[in-house]
């Protein structure tokens, strides 16, 4: 699955995409908010996380390049993975040098248009940590309404430790709304 927006290429990762995912992901600051992610990240595990998420048809997860007049350059992420039910989780983490610009709200809304049209999904679930109020307000420009419901992930680069977050939930049957995209165009 690949997808072109404005400013970003989404594409699956390869194999040779592991050490700008490496050098992303081992920034502590974005790496606690991963779920599962090691830290540091090393280039091994960036390749072990690539051929896993391209071998696992459970889940779709696109590498978000920024593209210019130069080479592209690797932004952050996103993913959905199916969980049955009509229902999938929604993941996005943007790279600590591009925070505040946009790409995530970009690249989370072009992943959730093409599951909107081409996944069989009632809706998506998506989580933020209590502490990463950006990772909340991501999800509101995303159409996500937080549900009240407080559930726990796993964060290596937090201890380890089942952290609190807050569960949010999207119907994937809707567009997401006018003041949505002015939202996410600002």
């Amino acid at each position: 699955m690949f997808a072109r927006t404005d400013r970003l290429l989404l594409r699956p990762g390869w194999r040779e995409d592991a050490p700008a995912l490496a050098a992303a992901v081992s920034e502590l600051a974005v790496a606690r908010n991963c779920d599962g992610a090691p830290w540091p990240y090393s280039v091994a595990e960036a390749e072990t996380f690539l051929a896993e998420a391209s071998a696992d048809p459970a889940r779709t997860t696109l590498l978000v390049y920024r593209r210019g007049l130069g080479a592209p350059e690797l932004v952050g992420a996103v993913g959905l993975a199916h969980m049955g039910n009509g229902q999938a989780l929604f993941a996005a983490w943007t790279a600590r040098p591009h925070w505040g610009r946009g790409y995530a709200s970009e690249a989370g809304a072009a992943l959730l248009d093409m599951a909107r049209h081409s996944l069989r999904l009632g809706h998506v679930l998506a989580w933020s940590f209590l502490d990463n109020p950006a990772g909340a307000r991501l999800l509101d420009r995303l159409g996500f309404a937080a549900t009240g419901e407080i559930v726990r992930a796993t964060s290596l680069a937090r201890g380890g430790a089942a952290t609190p977050c807050r569960l949010h939930v999207r119907p994937l049957g809707a567009a997401i709304r006018g003041d949505q995209q002015a939202a996410l165009a600002a």
